[in-house]
């Protein structure tokens, strides 16, 4: 039987678990998670996964906090600037990506018991891989919608061949990055069951509009994430509570139920929730993250 009227409380189950706001966050593994919670209990997903599957394996922070690389490549300075280090997605090898297909196969078939028909998933990526990992949610039951297209100045990318830049001054290797892309996609609607009778029954379906006059668009400036956000949540892939709202508002047809994010790290995703009055649910394994999060979601919603 569906449940459609969940607490949030009942969402943590048997798993350590810390109340802040409308919301709730967990401290589990995602797969875990999301077998035990109800059927129909979530109404949108918003999260931005690891990708290398190890990146943010104690090891390979530890070494990224060194400066040693490990996977976290660090990027020359541009003009004058130092750049974060950034997981090296290229670098990934065939059995590395056929790994990572499968990972986000088995995700896509775990998110849909608890996701209600017609809820929506918000998947941050990158260009390296969004098509390996878009494809890999479909394959797992999502229905692709389309991209939402971050426009952001990351500085990655442009740099001349390495070890060899003044030799070919006039090349870059790749271009500068200048767009993220985040995939849109939603658990079918039952056969035969428009988008209004989905919205009457499951309060799911189709995304909050920005103003009675203005839709939700694909395409979305961004701005870098801020230096004060990233003092209070000290995650390497901090999104921008300036985008994360925009999307977290988009997420819930009718400004209505529960948004999570079974990949929080230290919350940004579940501020942007709370900063607009929404109820959300954030589950991360990583118990620095989680910890880190108890005290970052209040302060970064306040921002």
């Amino acid at each position: 039987m569906s449940t459609m009227n969940t607490t949030l409380n009942s969402l943590a189950g048997d798993f350590q678990s810390v109340s802040i706001g409308h919301s709730i966050i967990v401290f589990a593994d995602c797969f875990e998670w999301l077998a035990s919670i109800p059927e129909n209990s979530l109404h949108a997903i918003v999260t931005d996964p690891p990708y290398g599957l190890l990146e943010y394996n104690p090891d390979q922070l530890r070494k990224r906090r060194e400066g040693r690389g490990g996977v976290w490549r660090i990027p020359p300075a541009y003009d004058g600037i130092k750049r974060s280090p950034l997981p090296r997605f290229t670098a990934l090898n065939k059995r590395a990506r056929a790994t990572l297909s499968l990972f986000f196969e088995a995700w896509a078939a775990k998110v849909s018991h608890p996701l209600r028909p017609g809820g929506h998933v918000f998947v941050a990526c990158n260009s390296f891989l969004s098509q390996l990992v878009f494809s890999a949610l479909v394959n797992g039951g999502l229905e692709y919608r389309t991209t939402i297209i971050r426009l952001v100045g990351t500085l990655r990318g442009g740099d001349r061949p390495k070890n060899a830049e003044k030799e070919f001054s006039g090349v870059c290797s790749l271009p500068r990055g200048c767009w993220e892309p985040w995939g849109l996609f939603r658990k079918p609607i039952p056969r035969k069951m428009k988008v209004s009778d989905c919205l009457r029954t499951f309060s799911t379906g189709g995304l909050r509009r920005k103003s009675e006059v203005d839709p939700f668009k694909d395409v979305i400036h961004s701005e870098r994430t801020p230096k004060a956000e990233k003092i209070v949540a000290n995650h390497p892939s901090l999104k921008p509570q300036s985008f994360l709202r925009q999307i977290v508002h988009a997420s819930l047809p009718l400004g209505e139920g529960i948004v999570a994010d079974p990949f929080m790290g230290s919350g940004s995703t579940i501020a942007a929730a709370e900063a607009i009055g929404y109820r959300a649910v954030g589950v991360e394994h990583n118990r620095e993250y989680f910890e880190s999060a108890t005290k970052a979601i209040k302060e970064l919603s306040q921002i």
